[in-house]
Order: structure tokens, then C-alpha cells, then sequence
């Protein structure tokens, strides 16, 4: 008994000494990411930094990246864009000439991205990225490029057809539907504006507000003004986290009734911790939401995700997790199926990989056309309702009812 008692202790001691110079022993696989961590940006780019390290570190806990019976852990170096474009452009040849990184992360927001693009793919470097959403990052014929999430024009273009289908509900023909716009000018808004649009003319719906918010985000009382005198049906911000704070701000401020408002960046701007009731019954797109059937073996269950994240990140207790936090894990996580696909750390057989995915994520499904969008994932739209972001749209991911009118 003595004897194998101490046999048994010898193996677990063995075992324990195996495991940890086994994960001493992994290699590192370098990736780049300029990224917004200063500037109008910060908000969410620092959300998108955090979503990095924290699927870098569940791939680790899971054994890590395993490429022709070796292990690797990523690694980011990780410089501050700003959030200006032509700092972004600058950083991305840094990181390439002089850190010499063979992949990249990308940055945060369409502009940003924007800006990057050029510089990986001159150099044929492999960048997924999460948070540019712009329609037009994929029709330039890009070879590099791979974004996990939905193009921007789906953003809130199905705050058309929910306009419409409360329309009918209520005897009403969908053309009777007054519309406004304001967004930011850039790309991701612009892109907003566009899908709006398209949805709008196919059911006949009146546009009769459409205007550009101011540049710094500060201030859109004279938006708001016109829509308190014509009285649209439904009302669409898009700003980014300063413009959604912004509106949702001004609008309480100046009682502005109007019965749907949708607007982009509520749970990045955490719109209920920082306004409360004022910011009930608006509709926000989101890329995600905890409340999904997605599952994969590193995350879990999107519901696994947030609670996940929410211990590893204890500031996020109380609050939504933001859709630009997941996607960021995403995208960690689809280059770490592409490196074990091409079976090599070759920056070509690792594009070709990641040309090549097709995969379920805690985040979504994920299959990148010939672009580099992802045409896998549709958008859901969730409302705030008593303080609660809850899917409203589509039918097959909505917990709940639309409440309407907003009170």
C-alpha cells in the first residue's frame, strides 16, 4: 500500500512537472494591432483590446495554438493610433518594418481600418479584424483583410422592416413612415445611412430629415429641433460612443418624442449606467448578444462568454458586454483555427487558411467571402427596456417584444 501510495504521488508530481514545462515550452506567434486607446475612439478601443487578451488567454488555458505538434501563445504588441487615421497608417509600417510582425489585428472602427488596409496588404500581411465594419473595405479587390463581423449597411436597416411591420399592426400602409437621419461622417455611419436608405425606397417611406452630425459629436440640438417639428416615426443616430451619449443626452434634455429611435454604440457607451430611464425603450443593432445558441469548445456558450469575461474583467460586473468585445475574442480565435489549418506559421498558407474558414464561434458563424466580409452572422436588434438590453429582431433570436411607442 506504501509502495503505491508513493507511486502515486511520484506520477502526480511527474504529471504536474510534464504539464508545466510542456507550457513553458510554447512557442510565441507575434501579431501587431494599432489601436485606439487615446482620442474619440478610446471607449471602444479600449473594449477591443481587452477582447484580445482575453481569448489569448483562454486559448492559453486550452493548450494554446498548435501547429506541427508544437504549442504557441499569441502575442500582441500593441501601439495607440490615437484615433487618427494617418497615426494608424504610420504604426502599421512600424510594426511591420521595424517589429517585423507577420500578422495583424486590426484597429477599431471603419476609418481606422481604412487606413491600415493599404499597408498589409502592400505588404501581403494577414490582418483579421473585428471593428471595421464599412461595406467599402471590400471593394478594393483587398487579399488580406478578414472581418468577423457584419458590414456596416446591416446596422439598422432592419429598424426599416420593424418600422414597417409596427405600421401594418396598426392599419397602417409601411409608406406612411416618416423617417429621420443623423449620423457622423465616416464611413461606418455613411455606410448606415446608405442601408437605411435602400430599406427605406423599397417600402415607399418618406426621409424627411437627413443630416450630418457636427464633427466633434457634441452637440446635435439643431437636429433635434427639426425633429421635434416634423414628427418623424422613427428616429436614427449613428455617432459612435461619443454621438450615441450625445443623443440619448439631448433627446431627455429637450423631451423629444418620437415613438422608435435606433441608434449604433449604446452598449459600448453603456447608455442605461450613464443615463438610466432616459435611455429605455431605444433600439440598438448589435453584432451579439449573450442570449444566442452559439457555442464553440474554447468559449463556450455565448452566455459561458460574458460570465467568462465579466470575472476576468470585474469592471464589466453590472453592465452589458460590449458586441466589440466578442468580436475582438473572435477574431484571436479565427486566427488560431487558420494557423492549425495551414499546419505552418507561412503568412501565405495562414491567408490561404483564413480564406478557407468556415466555423461556429461563441460569436456567430463565420465564413468570409472572396472580399473578406463575413457572410455567415446576421445583425439582431435589442431594445432597452427597464434598464435590460433584450432581442426584439430577428424573430428567431428575439426574447421579447417591441415595446411601442417610446414612452
Amino acid at each position: 500500500m506504501k509502495k503505491l501510495s508513493m507511486l502515486s504521488v511520484l506520477m502526480a508530481v511527474f504529471t504536474l512537472l510534464f504539464s508545466q514545462t510542456s507550457l513553458a515550452a510554447c512557442g510565441e506567434i507575434v501579431i501587431g494591432s494599432a489601436i485606439s486607446l487615446t482620442g474619440k475612439y478610446a471607449t471602444n478601443g479600449v473594449h477591443a483590446q481587452k477582447g484580445y487578451e482575453y481569448a489569448i488567454s483562454k486559448i492559453k488555458e486550452n493548450g494554446g495554438v498548435k501547429i506541427d505538434g508544437k504549442c504557441y501563445n499569441f502575442k500582441v504588441i500593441y501601439y495607440d493610433d490615437e484615433s487618427k487615421g494617418d497615426r494608424a497608417a504610420t504604426l502599421a509600417e512600424r510594426l511591420i518594418s521595424q517589429d517585423k510582425v507577420q500578422y495583424m489585428l486590426g484597429p477599431y472602427s471603419s476609418g481606422m481600418t481604412k487606413a491600415i488596409a493599404p499597408v498589409t496588404e502592400k505588404y501581403q500581411i494577414p490582418m483579421v479584424e473585428a471593428e471595421g465594419a464599412s461595406r467599402s473595405l471590400f471593394n478594393k479587390g483587398y487579399k488580406y483583410i478578414f472581418a468577423v463581423l457584419s458590414t456596416s449597411e446591416q446596422y439598422l436597416a432592419s429598424t426599416i422592416g420593424l418600422a414597417a411591420s409596427v405600421a401594418e399592426k396598426n392599419g397602417k400602409s409601411p409608406s406612411s413612415v416618416k423617417v429621420a437621419i443623423a449620423v457622423e461622417n465616416d464611413p461606418f455611419s455613411l455606410d448606415i445611412r446608405a442601408g437605411v436608405l435602400d430599406d427605406a425606397e423599397k417600402f415607399g417611406m418618406q426621409i424627411i430629415i437627413d443630416e450630418k452630425l457636427p464633427r466633434d459629436l457634441s452637440d446635435m440640438s439643431a437636429i433635434l429641433t427639426k425633429v421635434k417639428l416634423l414628427k418623424p416615426d422613427l428616429l436614427v443616430v449613428s455617432g459612435h460612443s461619443k454621438g450615441a451619449a450625445t443623443a440619448v443626452r439631448q433627446i431627455s434634455e429637450q423631451n423629444v418624442k418620437v415613438p422608435l429611435i435606433a441608434m449604433t454604440h449604446c452598449e459600448a457607451t453603456d447608455v442605461t449606467g450613464k443615463f438610466g430611464d432616459a435611455a429605455n425603450d431605444i433600439v440598438c443593432p448589435t453584432q451579439w448578444a449573450e442570449t444566442m445558441s452559439y457555442e464553440d469548445p474554447i468559449f463556450g456558450t455565448a452566455a459561458n462568454y460574458e460570465s467568462g469575461f465579466k470575472k476576468a474583467y470585474p469592471e464589466y460586473k453590472g453592465r452589458q458586454v460590449p458586441y466589440q468585445t466578442a468580436q475582438a475574442s473572435a477574431a484571436v480565435y479565427v486566427f488560431k483555427d487558420a494557423f492549425e489549418r495551414a499546419g505552418s506559421m507561412d503568412k501565405e498558407k495562414v491567408r490561404d487558411a483564413l480564406s478557407a474558414t468556415e466555423m461556429q464561434t461563441f460569436y456567430g458563424n463565420i465564413k468570409f467571402s472572396e472580399a473578406g466580409n463575413n457572410i455567415a452572422k446576421p445583425m439582431a436588434l435589442r431594445q432597452i427596456q427597464d434598464g435590460r438590453y433584450n432581442v426584439v429582431a430577428p424573430a428567431e433570436f428575439a426574447s421579447h417584444e417591441l415595446n411601442w411607442p417610446r414612452k
